[in-house]
């Protein structure tokens, strides 16, 4: 996917969001974001899309076994949760008293901090 002037996506979601999934083995689950791909729109959700690794023992950890870790989960997959009332919500965007872009829920019209 080509962007022109290579500016960064205008995300729905950024991190430390709380965000509920659409779709997948996780759907419905809500959980907080704590990183983001941007090249790959791909984000990590706190405890949610577990995936089992396999890791080889080395000096720091000689043990070795078997790790649960968070996987990415594509970001048309989530959706970002009201702050007021708890319920998954579209987000617009409009200018802040400053002057600069703000998000705002599309449900209670309230603007999300972050």
């Amino acid at each position: 996917m080509e962007r022109k002037n290579n500016k960064q996506p205008k995300l729905h979601i950024k991190g430390g969001d709380t965000v509920k999934v659409l779709a997948g083995d996780d759907k419905g689950k809500t959980g907080k974001v704590l990183s983001l791909n941007l090249e790959k729109r791909r984000a990590i959700v706190e405890g949610l899309n577990m995936v089992t690794k396999h890791v080889k023992p080395t000096a720091t950890n000689p043990q070795g076994g078997i790790e649960k870790k968070e996987a990415a989960i594509h970001i048309s997959n989530l959706m970002l949760v009201d702050p007021k009332s708890g319920e998954a919500t579209r987000t617009g965007r409009k200018k802040g008293e400053n002057g600069k872009l703000v998000r705002y829920s599309k449900k209670t019209g309230e603007v999300i901090n972050g």
